[in-house]
């Protein structure tokens, strides 16, 4: 059983310009770690992602969460993960302080994390096979379902999983072929745009296919520029997305993607602020067939569920270091997989975690294998390193999420 648990706050400053982007200068790529022991001496570790200030917010945070653990066996805790997750977030004082979104929300994830790399190491497994492992049933005992019911009810839930079980043997060849790879480090935004050529020269030489360029300066000629480059290194036929990271408002996102048109991307990420539902889906229609990715900076299931009602989203980026962990972000993954939108994670992780949650998406729920992103900038930080040969994630054996820190 869990007998008791460590927070620690870690923080990695990063190169000069990594990380960039346009409305973050100056990140320090920063962790809100929970560590969860058990009576046999193991240890399960959860993350959630910040950006440094504020890091220790989270932390204290997620100590109150990791208290009421405390005793309860992870057999006994995960086979009805959805009820304990839907107690603790919605805890009437912290509740105030979201609900489900914010410090109180990245503390769960840490938290539920944790519980779920616990798990896969109690059994002796990667995560990806513990998840993939499962019945319909204890897949969905782990999601907290409520305030979907218009959409997904739990046994709505258990029949989409098992529908799609048809045809899992045939995408379970993915494990020995690898998970394809994007690069999303070739254009941080502080990189100038020779630097920005040179990176795309080396994606290309380490196998990539498909890479993304930050967006979103003062100066909309600047980004078009640099979006040219990308595509005249890169090829037609590679796969270019472009990331304004929320920069632009409305009517910015409308004009630029016109113009950012011409270069072809694969999709424009984050166009504007992310609470925006009913403006995404105006730039969605507009930009046609030209797709808009977002997810980011969304905190939860509902939001997810508003975006995909409206038809606002063209591709789903769910990250389980931002929303309430592991068992939220499958719940979005299976909205998804009924509206046939894509998943797509964004990697707050720096992949660690989300190298299993693709093939169980794939494997699992159906998900189309497209690509994961990567960025390499915290490779020597973790026990296990996502491994990526030719511009593919190689499948992770060890037990656990592989979210170790060194």
């Amino acid at each position: 059983m869990i007998t008791t648990y460590d927070i620690q706050d870690r923080r990695f400053p990063l190169n000069t310009g990594a990380g960039s982007d346009a409305i973050h200068k100056d990140p320090v790529y920063s962790y809100a770690v929970t560590h969860l022991l058990d009576d046999k001496g193991r240890v399960g570790t959860g993350l959630a992602f910040t950006i440094g200030a504020g890091n220790e917010l989270v932390c204290q945070a997620a100590a109150f969460y990791a208290e009421r653990l405390k005793g309860i066996a992870i057999e006994e805790l995960m086979a009805n993960f959805g009820a304990i997750f839907n107690t603790l977030s919605n805890e009437q004082q912290f509740r105030w302080l979201g609900p489900h979104k914010g410090i109180v929300h990245l503390a769960l994830a840490s938290v539920t994390n944790a519980c779920f790399d616990l798990w896969a190491k109690t059994r002796a497994v990667p995560l990806w096979k513990l998840l993939v492992d499962l019945t319909p049933e204890e897949i969905v005992n782990t999601l907290d379902l409520s305030y979907l019911e218009d959409e997904l009810t739990k046994q709505e839930a258990i029949a989409l999983i098992a529908t799609n079980r048809e045809g899992r043997q045939e995408r379970m060849k993915i494990i020995e072929k690898g998970y394809t790879g994007y690069d999303t480090s070739v254009g941080w935004f502080n990189y100038s745009d020779a630097q920005v050529r040179e990176n795309c020269k080396r994606a290309i030489a380490k196998g990539f296919t498909a890479m993304k360029l930050k967006v979103g300066s003062a100066d909309p000629l600047r980004d078009i520029r640099r979006a040219h480059i990308v595509r005249e290194v890169a090829g037609d036929q590679a796969t270019v997305m472009l990331d304004a990271n929320q920069q632009w408002t409305l009517p910015q996102a409308l004009a630029i993607c016109q113009e950012l048109k011409a270069m072809n991307p694969f999709w424009v990420e984050e166009p504007t602020h992310p609470d925006d539902i009913v403006a995404h889906k105006i730039l969605t229609d507009a930009i046609a067939p030209i797709k808009v990715a977002m997810g980011e900076h969304v905190p939860n299931r509902i939001l997810f569920k508003n975006y995909l009602q409206l038809g606002a989203a063209g591709f789903v980026q769910v990250d389980a270091v931002r929303v309430g962990g592991v068992s939220e972000f499958i719940t979005v993954s299976l909205l998804c997989r009924k509206y046939g939108i894509p998943v797509v994670p964004h990697v707050g992780d720096m992949g660690q975690l989300h190298q299993h949650l693709v093939l169980f998406n794939h494997i699992s729920l159906g998900h189309e294998a497209l690509f994961l992103e990567h960025i390499p900038h915290l490779k020597s930080r973790f026990v296990h390193p996502v491994v990526i040969e030719n511009g593919v994630y190689r499948t992770p054996m060890e037990a656990g999420s592989s979210c170790d820190l060194i």
